[in-house]
């Protein structure tokens, strides 16, 4: 690692200081859930998810539920992963009891918290 990599590193901390010393890793990761957001909202990937018997509405809930939690809203977190548990907890039943429900459909998950 030459100089300048270890002065680029430097500039990239001090840019993104943390409460607790080192990086805030707050942007990093809201590009991935942004990019992961993205992916779950695109029509092909909705289809090979559904294919699969994966809903990618609650995939975005559980993505949401995850970026509450590390951006420490702890009770919008527990909300939303609860919700997610209960989707599935669900669906797993629903096919379990052969009652003709589609495990993948893609209709909105039900969202007791009402933020969307």
């Amino acid at each position: 690692m030459s100089r300048d990599d270890d002065e680029d590193e430097d500039e990239d901390e001090k840019a993104r200081p943390a409460a607790g010393g080192g990086i805030d890793p707050g942007p990093e990761l809201a590009a991935v859930f942004d990019d992961l957001e993205t992916l779950l909202k695109n029509g092909d990937v909705i289809s090979a998810l559904t294919s699969r018997g994966i809903n990618a509405s609650i995939a975005l809930l559980a993505a949401d539920a995850l970026r509450a939690y590390l951006a420490d809203r702890k009770a919008d977190a527990a909300e939303d992963f609860a919700t997610v548990a209960e989707e599935i907890r669900g669906r797993l039943a629903a096919s379990a009891e052969g009652s003709g429900t589609d495990a993948g459909s893609q209709g909105e998950p039900s969202r007791s918290n009402g933020r969307r």
